[in-house]
């Protein structure tokens, strides 16, 4: 049975590995000069806007291939799920070759056993060297991107660590119980792709915030989270300040649940009168001169001379966020849960062949 299984998946196993060989050798070969790149940057700058300047012009210019190849983790347990998981009994339902099998003194587990163990683990290793290749090589990149693009934001946090692997288990899997219940390898396909494509936005969106308590802190304002100060008004009547949702002071990597900011009475500032700010900001108006006094165009508007006075006044930013160090933990947490779902959808697939298929 073993043998025959081989026999079936060989093929897409040999390309399989065949690329991800390629793509190691790539990475392997290409990450120490990467890893030297940074520590040299690192060490030529101090901990200011130099170094801000530094992870910006790093980062620029290996975007692509970082963006590239999160891509490429992100969509591995998708193809698993459709070209691995749905075809695996569908084809042979299709065609007859199960009652073959059957008949030859294999049992239906042992069958159903030996398929999904072989096949399983060939795509658990795929995306489990593939996901942790990748983590190592973009680990300095990781460390310099925008806060957007950070290990702990919800895609790029998703191609990163133990995640993918669990991510290919399950999708895998999924697909196997599709081809079982709907016994037609396209409609499987098809079933496979939108049910795992809804958990995985699920997950990001209403999961993934809760596997921990969030931390729920308040910030002085600084160059961390304002993004922009604009006059509002011709006559002083304040200005627009641009608060980040993505990022919190004192806290590199943190992924940024809620943002908001509080005026000195510690109540929530309402929103702006719409003017466009920079990406990822919220705007909101601070009854703050800007005719006279530290934030008065001549003063410094934009600069932190204005922000300190804004601070003076009792402004601060309230955030709840999840922090880097909670980055495999949660990565733990997460495959944990991919890993009960599996199991829960292998028992269906047992179930199913052993009562209802014939």
């Amino acid at each position: 049975m073993i043998w025959l299984t081989w026999r079936q998946f060989r093929g897409s196993a040999a390309m399989t590995a065949a690329v991800l060989v390629v793509l190691t050798a790539v990475l392997a070969l290409t990450g120490p000069d990467l890893a030297a790149r940074y520590a040299a940057g690192i060490a030529g700058c101090t901990p200011d806007n130099t170094c801000n300047e530094f992870f910006d012009r790093f980062f620029d210019t290996y975007q692509i291939p970082f963006l590239a190849l999160t891509l490429v983790v992100l969509i591995l347990p998708a193809l698993v799920g459709l070209f691995w998981g749905a075809p695996l009994i569908t084809r042979e339902l299709e065609a007859g070759t199960h009652l073959l099998v059957w008949n030859q003194s294999v049992t239906r587990a042992r069958w159903l056993a030996v398929k999904l163990g072989l096949t399983g683990l060939a795509a658990i290793a795929a995306a489990g060297l593939c996901g942790l290749a990748v983590t190592w090589w973009s680990d300095p990149l990781d460390k310099s991107a925008v806060p957007e693009m950070a290990q702990m934001a919800p895609l790029v946090f998703s191609a990163r660590g133990i995640a993918p692997i669990g991510y290919a288990a399950f999708a895998f899997v999924l697909g196997v119980t599709a081809g079982v219940l709907v016994r037609h390898t396209l409609l499987a396909m098809a079933l496979t792709l939108v049910a795992f494509t809804a958990i995985q936005l699920a997950m990001p969106l209403l999961v993934r915030p809760h596997l921990m308590p969030p931390v729920t802190s308040t910030f002085e304002l600084s160059r961390t989270n304002v993004n922009g100060l604009v006059p509002q008004g011709q006559q002083g009547g304040g200005m627009q300040l641009f608060l980040s949702t993505s990022a919190v002071p004192g806290h590199a990597g943190a992924w940024v649940l809620s943002s908001d900011l509080l005026d000195p009475s510690g109540r929530t500032v309402a929103g702006g009168d719409g003017a466009s700010g920079p990406s990822s900001t919220i705007a909101r108006s601070i009854p703050v001169s800007t005719t006279s006094g530290p934030c008065a165009p001549m003063g410094g508007l934009g600069t932190d001379t204005c922000t300190a006075e804004i601070n003076r006044l009792g402004y601060r930013q309230q955030a709840t966020y999840q922090p880097i160090e909670r980055f495999w933990p949660i990565q733990w947490i997460e495959t944990g849960i991919y890993t009960l779902l599996t199991l829960g959808l292998t028992w269906l697939c047992f179930w199913r062949v052993r009562r209802g298929l014939s």
